[in-house]
């Protein structure tokens, strides 16, 4: 299966702009579009604007899954 990518937000923007830029594209409403952008600066405040989240992502996936222990193998 194919994915097609329709609309790539312009890359000289910031990233807010972005993310306005490519909702207001597929026609979201203006109230989930200022949801969204509430939760995306909210997220990135709580992360003290240090770090972007798909470092966050690659961190956790650059870990040796036979190291994570699940709560339930201890039962």
């Amino acid at each position: 299966m194919d994915i097609k990518i329709k609309f790539k937000p312009n890359p000289k923007y910031r990233l807010m702009n972005q993310v306005r830029e490519v909702l207001r594209y597929y026609h979201y409403a203006y109230s989930t579009e200022q949801s969204y952008c509430s939760w995306i600066l909210q997220y990135i405040k709580f992360y003290g604007g240090k770090t972007h989240p798909t470092e966050i992502y690659t961190h956790v996936m650059k870990k040796d899954i036979d190291s994570v222990k699940s709560p339930l193998d201890t039962l």
